[in-house]
This record gives structure tokens, sequence and C-alpha cells, in this order.
């Protein structure tokens, strides 16, 4: 599946859960008698259209990306069950990630956190205090 497909697809899931989230205008109208209470208006059938439409177009893509996270989901086990100890330790050994500055990763691969000096850090906000823009 390409990129524009992928995004095509997202699209369409965002409009239809748009469109889902939208209340029916019709329920709240008064009605002038001409209609039964039963009958669905000529509005509420066209979003029924439009709904059944949108599924039968979302509905390979949808197939797909469960078996995408089908296929995914035993790496995704394996990288938190490898990763997991190793992220822990590392946030029991960083208490505050505003003491440090952003990592940066060497030719050779190794990654540095480096520490912000006491000048840098007074220059950081506390909670609360407000940033200008």
């Amino acid at each position: 599946m390409t990129y524009t497909q992928t995004m095509r697809h997202l699209i369409a899931i965002c409009a239809l859960a748009a469109l889902t989230a939208l209340p029916a205008g019709a329920e709240d109208a008064p009605t002038d008698g001409a209609g039964s209470d039963d009958a669905p208006s000529l509005m509420e059938r066209g979003a029924e259209m439009l709904l059944e439409g949108l599924l039968q177009e979302m509905e390979p893509a949808l197939d797909d990306l469960q078996g995408l996270m089908d296929d995914l989901q035993p790496q995704f086990r394996n990288f938190v069950d490898q990763m997991g100890p190793a992220l822990t330790d590392l946030l029991a050994q960083v208490e505050d990630f505003t003491a440090y500055h952003p990592p940066e990763m060497l030719p050779n691969g190794d990654i540095i956190l480096r520490r912000k000096t006491p000048e840098e850090m007074e220059d950081v906000p506390e909670d609360g205090d407000d940033i200008e823009i």
C-alpha cells in the first residue's frame, strides 16, 4: 500500500468519524405534518447512503490495517519485553528531563545526554510560568 493510498484511507476514516459525530438535525426540526414520523427524511436517507458508501470503500483498507496490526503485534511485544526494563532503568536514573539537552548521536553511533549548566537551568521556566511567544 502506497503513501497516497494510506493517506486517502486515513482521510476517509476521519471523514467517517466526523460524520458519525454530527447530531441528526432532522430530529430537532419540527414536522409540518406532510410526512410521517416513522419514515426517514430525505436528508437521513442521503446520510445513510453516504455512510454506507464510505463503509464499503473503507472495508478493504480496514482489513489491510487489521492484517498489518496482526503481523506487527509479535514485534511490538518483543520490543516491549526487551526495551521495557531498560527504559524503566533510564527513567529511574534521569529524574528530570528538563535538566538535559536533547540527545546527540555521535558518528560512531553513541548517544550522549548532556546535562544543562546552572546558567542554562535558570533560563528554563518553572511550572506555571508563562512563556511569551
